[in-house]
């Protein structure tokens, strides 16, 4: 078990609020959620940047190879829009890509509204990193979350990274009993 201190990416890809026409409160719904399931210590690396898929493939590197981070979670970017590229930025830096957690996350979506199936939220590991790109909006990170969150802690253990431990009131981290 690996009590190392645990670095987390928060990446809110939007080309108005790196602008600064309109709050982050993207990025911030993840912090809170982090805040809600962690009881062990983690720090955010936090960064705010436009939808330029250059610049979101070296924000993914820059978190995962140089930063550190176990996880690294984005927001935003994964619609049909024409600037939506998180997605593309995401497999393009992961060396193998996690379909599950998209597939779970629209399932997740689709309980509340229709247009689930247009996000093309996904996962992907780079070395040590686990990234996993959410929707947009505030609620439906918390719905992501909730549905995949549970599976985090052990991909982590099985990449050699920290020991994550959740508030088991709000989250239950599944490890198989060994």
């Amino acid at each position: 078990m690996n009590k190392q201190h645990a670095k987390i990416g928060i990446v809110t890809v939007s080309d108005r609020a790196s602008a600064g026409i309109y709050e982050d409160l993207s990025g911030k719904a993840i912090i809170d959620t982090l805040n809600d399931y962690l009881s062990s210590d983690w720090q955010s690396e936090y960064r705010l940047i436009p939808d330029e898929q250059p610049l979101i493939e070296q924000t993914l590197r820059e978190l995962a190879d140089e930063q550190g981070c176990c996880l690294i979670v984005t927001t935003g970017g994964t619609g049909p829009a024409k600037r939506d590229v998180t997605p593309e930025a995401t497999e393009a830096v992961c060396d193998r890509m996690m379909p599950g957690f998209g597939e779970l996350m629209r399932t997740e979506s689709l309980k509340y509204v229709p247009t689930a199936i247009l996000s093309r939220q996904t996962a992907g590991l780079r070395g040590n990193s686990l990234i996993i790109n959410l929707p947009g909006k505030p609620k439906a990170i918390r719905q992501c979350l909730d549905a995949v969150f549970p599976a985090v802690p052990y991909c982590i253990d099985l990449m050699d990274g920290p020991y994550l431990q959740c508030h088991e009131n709000v989250i239950n981290a599944f490890r198989p009993k060994s």
